[in-house]
């Protein structure tokens, strides 16, 4: 028997190898699984909502466990100010929330918000969490590119080459830039995300805003699906995931029991019914 918790925590990715457990690197992935060790015995596995990538930031991000144990809310309260005292002052865990037996941190995701920040002036207190662009660069032409962003399209020109998925299709429901002062902020929003994509799009409309190049040409990117096609991937370190939607009824006030020899259907957000709403967990 067992019942399953989301984790709902942040981290600041600059001395970790991502989120996923590796051979030779730090991870977060691997600092949340021995607090939960040393502190309750688990030894099961933690599911991520995503992997992202060495360097990359995390304002909100959630996991998955299943455990024996049927938390009440002040063992949970407790065991999120253990895990805090447990854990490096880099990642924290915010909340510890029962869900339905299914849910699943990454395939029941309706949605993921990611910002990239750019910097135009030479900043020693931010420059290990945003990139610095030097020279004119114009807003305007990368903004209509974003635009042509939205949408469902296949992303593979965006894509990391020689990666292990069923598809490349995303559907895309924001890409904007926003300034202010010295800082660029981008934006973007979409039901999944490829590898290295956003850092791959961010690249190509740097490109658009130096005149390299056009609308029509980015658009010619898109329908090429040729990642040869599209600009570089800028360092991972102006990356931060800030936001992860769900479906609010997965959220439970109290943890169910459900068995193994069950085998649980996974809560997957391409069978959802399309008047389906989700709610983003970190306001609940």
């Amino acid at each position: 028997m067992a019942y399953r918790y989301f984790i709902q925590l942040a981290y600041n990715g600059a001395a970790y190898g991502g989120w996923q457990i590796q051979p030779n690197a730090v991870t977060v992935q691997q600092q949340i699984t021995k607090g939960l060790l040393a502190i309750i015995g688990f030894k099961g596995e933690i599911t991520g909502c995503g992997r992202t990538d060495a360097g990359v930031s995390a304002g909100v991000f959630y996991a998955h466990f299943d455990s024996e144990h049927n938390f009440s809310s002040e063992d949970r309260e407790q065991l999120c100010y253990r895990l805090n005292r447990f854990l490096p002052h880099d990642i924290v865990v915010y909340k510890i929330i029962p869900v339905k037996p299914g849910a699943h941190a990454r395939y029941t995701a309706i949605a993921r918000e990611y910002e990239y920040l750019i910097i135009r002036q030479k900043d020693p207190f931010r420059f290990q969490h945003a990139y610095y662009v030097y020279g004119e660069l114009d807003i305007e032409i990368m903004s209509s590119c974003a635009a042509l962003l939205s949408g469902r399209h296949d992303f593979r020109c965006f894509s990391k080459v020689n990666t292990q998925v069923n598809n490349y299709l995303c559907d895309i429901q924001l890409a904007s830039w926003a300034e202010q002062d010295h800082t660029l902020r981008f934006t973007i929003r979409a039901d999944r995300f490829l590898r290295n994509m956003v850092r791959a799009i961010v690249g190509t409309l740097l490109d658009a805003g130096r005149g390299k190049v056009s609308p029509g040409q980015f658009q010619k990117i898109i329908e090429s699906r040729d990642r040869g096609e599209a600009g570089y991937s800028v360092p991972a370190k102006g990356l931060t995931l800030k936001d992860v939607l769900y479906p609010e009824e997965i959220f439970l006030k109290a943890p169910v029991y459900f068995s193994a020899e069950n085998n649980e259907k996974i809560i997957s957000h391409y069978y959802l019914d399309s008047g389906f709403q989700g709610q983003s967990v970190s306001e609940t």
